[in-house]
């Protein structure tokens, strides 16, 4: 009876590996992972170079391991076995009943190329210089883990880099704003980033500090352009029982409207473009609707006739902040160095502006800054 149901189990096993396989070799296949926003192994081709040297095993391998059946249900399966192990942070990403958050974060140090950088700016550039660090999600709500991952907390990071930044740069605290109104929607719940509602209660003090009143809140149109956001936290925990997060357009009817907006690429072309890349919401990076289209340079004109001309420089934090500042001003000159081939001037000239906007994530504030090392 024993070696009957050995030898059945065994045929069991046996068959659902060898159905396993078929489904995995014949099943369509895609060239890219939405949910980890990645593209998947290609099968390698044979030659007898790269198998006398082993290549093409390791190619075989990675390619069925990223093509097997079933393997987003079985990474979202270890994920929350892991969340139940491992004091519940998979992949550097600590998960609470209420959000993700990166567990890395609070141990970066601030680097202070940026503030080298936006010193020498201010020495070089008459016209007036304001910087708004913006904390990550562990920066608002770091009472979420653990202490033991609580080495650096994000407001004394930011301190730290004021605290180096001339005493002529107009330093504006979004720390404590952002920190006051916590228990609302102003962090996505999957990602690092602020919300459309974070950063405008940030923008209220900055267009004050830029020398205008704010838009009232009320006069806004706000549509929720897509409830089903997973941000960057989501795709390297692979956690399904987080939330998805809400994009949100603010628009003022009554208001500013904008007349033009190009994107100048690396190679000096221009392109025609919108502050919102509405085909990113068919893409796993979602968050690309806001300006994301990866242009060094952006150039937006509005129908306020004004004559007054921002230059913001910034990363993608900014993105969602920049459509507030388009009821102030008939011209804005968005730079990302993260894109930039060359030094700023090389794209704009620096003088032609009373007003320049230095707007970054702590985040890339812990960065080496070596996109600013070009730079003058």
């Amino acid at each position: 009876m024993k070696k009957k149901t050995n030898a059945l189990t065994a045929v069991f096993s046996l068959t659902v590996m060898f159905v396993f396989l078929l489904t995995t070799i014949f099943m369509p296949k895609k060239k890219t992972s939405e949910n980890e926003n990645r593209p998947l192994a290609e099968l390698p081709e044979l030659s007898s170079d790269n198998l006398s040297e082993g290549e093409y095993t390791h190619g075989l391998s990675r390619y069925f391991t990223d093509h097997f059946a079933g393997r987003d249900v079985w990474i979202s399966a270890q994920a929350l076995a892991e969340q139940q192990i491992c004091e519940s942070i998979v992949n550097g990403v600590y998960i609470s009943d209420s959000r993700l958050l990166d567990a890395g974060v609070s141990q970066r140090q601030v680097s202070m190329t940026y503030a080298d950088y936006i010193n020498r700016y201010a020495e070089e550039n008459s016209g007036a210089v304001y910087m708004a660090a913006i904390p990550t999600s562990v920066g608002v709500y770091g009472d979420l883990l653990p202490e033991h991952l609580l080495s650096n907390s994000e407001r004394d990071q930011i301190s730290r880099f004021y605290d180096g930044l001339a005493g002529s740069i107009r330093k504006i605290d979004a720390y404590n704003i952002l920190k006051m109104l916590s228990d609302n929607y102003i962090y996505y719940r999957s990602d690092n980033k602020w919300t459309s509602y974070g950063a405008y209660c940030v923008y209220r003090t900055v267009i004050q500090k830029l020398g205008f009143q704010p838009t009232s809140y009320d006069k806004y149109t706000i549509s929720h352009i897509t409830d089903a956001f997973r941000g960057e936290l989501y795709i390297k925990s692979q956690y399904m029982r987080s939330k998805p997060d809400i994009i949100d357009v603010y628009s003022y009817p009554e208001g500013t409207e904008i007349l033009s907006c190009t994107g100048t690429d690396s190679s000096g072309n221009i392109h025609e473009c919108s502050i919102y890349n509405s085909s990113a919401l068919e893409t796993p990076d979602m968050y690309r609707f806001y300006m994301g289209y990866g242009y060094p340079e952006y150039n937006i004109k509005t129908s306020l006739n004004n004559d007054r001309r921002l230059l913001v420089i910034c990363d993608d934090t900014a993105y969602c902040f920049i459509p507030f500042l388009t009821q102030h001003y008939s011209e804005i000159e968005v730079l990302s160095p993260e894109y930039m081939e060359g030094g700023i001037e090389s794209y704009t000239d620096t003088d032609e502006y009373e007003q320049t906007l230095f707007i970054f994530g702590i985040d890339t504030l812990c960065e080496n800054g070596e996109e600013f090392n070009s730079t003058p």
